[in-house]
């Protein structure tokens, strides 16, 4: 999450800088609020529907299990809805994995997905690239 974190946080920085330089005025309010939200979907959606991974599940090795298809919008809703309640609980979500006998956080519950960890051999059978 710390990695993905940062990716996103260099996104918003780079929207808002767009922002002020083309406006010439602070951007504040609401509506820059819903960008940044928008974009936050856009990078969660774009890694996990095309790859089944972000940045930093790719540094961590983890990827959505193979044998729960495709994950689609759908479960992209799910999932961040998932970490939202988690977030907003102080991270109990995420802890919940340490409870559960499948190890499946809030986010793996609503989307009915999980995520597993890559052994390295399947991460340099593929080229670095797992999938």
């Amino acid at each position: 999450m710390l990695y993905d974190g940062v990716a996103l946080t260099g996104i918003w920085v780079l929207t808002i800088v767009a922002l002020v330089t083309a406006t010439g005025e602070e951007v504040t309010g609401p509506w820059l609020q819903a960008l940044l939200a928008l974009e936050t979907y856009a990078f969660f959606a774009f890694f996990w529907i095309r790859r089944g991974q972000t940045l930093g599940m790719v540094a961590w090795r983890l990827r959505f299990h193979p044998a729960d298809g495709a994950i689609g919008f759908r479960q992209v809703h799910l999932r961040l809805l998932g970490g939202v309640l988690s977030l907003a609980c102080l991270l109990l979500g995420h802890v919940w994995l340490l409870v559960d006998r499948r190890r499946r956080a809030w986010p793996d519950l609503l989307s009915g997905r999980r995520v597993v960890r890559l052994s390295r051999d399947a991460v340099r059978g593929a080229g670095g690239r797992p999938g």
